[in-house]
C-alpha cells in the first residue's frame, strides 16, 4: 500500500528551537539515572562493607573520605537537589500553571542555580563543622 504523499511529517529535533526548558528536561533524566544508579552501588557497597567486618569497613571510610569520595557525595547531592527542584517544576506545571513562555523560562533558569546554591551552602557547612 502506497503512502499519500501529503501526510504531515511527525515533529523532531530538527524543527524545534532548543531552550533551557528542554535541557532541563533532559538533566532531570540523566540526575534520575544517575542517582539510581551511584545511589545504588554506593548503598549495596556501604553494606557489603558493614557486613564484612571493622576491617573492611574502614577501607570503605577511608575511600568514602578521600578527595574523589567527597566529588562523588557532592555530585549526588547537586544530582538530588538538580532532581528535586526540576521534578517540583513539573509538578507546578502537572497542575497547569507556569507553562507562558516567559515564566517557563525563568523558572528553567532557577532550577539549576537553586541546586548549585543548596549543593554549595550544605557542603561548606559539612566542612566548616557546623552541621
Amino acid at each position: 500500500m502506497a503512502r499519500p504523499q501529503t501526510r504531515p511529517l511527525s515533529p523532531h529535533l530538527t524543527i524545534w528551537k532548543w531552550g533551557p526548558h528542554m535541557a532541563l528536561s533532559i538533566l532531570h533524566r540523566a540526575t534520575g539515572v544517575g542517582l539510581a544508579v551511584v545511589g545504588a552501588l554506593g548503598l549495596v557497597w556501604w553494606l557489603t562493607a558493614a557486613a564484612s567486618g571493622a576491617e573492611y569497613y574502614a577501607f570503605f571510610l577511608k575511600q568514602a573520605t578521600s578527595w574523589y569520595g567527597y566529588v562523588v557525595m557532592i555530585g549526588i547531592t547537586w544530582a538530588f537537589f538538580q532532581h528535586m527542584f526540576s521534578g517540583l517544576r513539573h509538578f507546578v506545571l502537572d497542575i497547569g500553571a507556569g507553562y507562558e513562555l516567559k515564566t517557563n523560562k525563568s523558572w528553567s533558569l532557577v532550577v539549576p542555580v537553586l541546586s548549585i546554591f543548596t549543593t554549595a551552602a550544605i557542603w561548606l557547612s559539612i566542612f566548616s563543622g557546623k552541621l
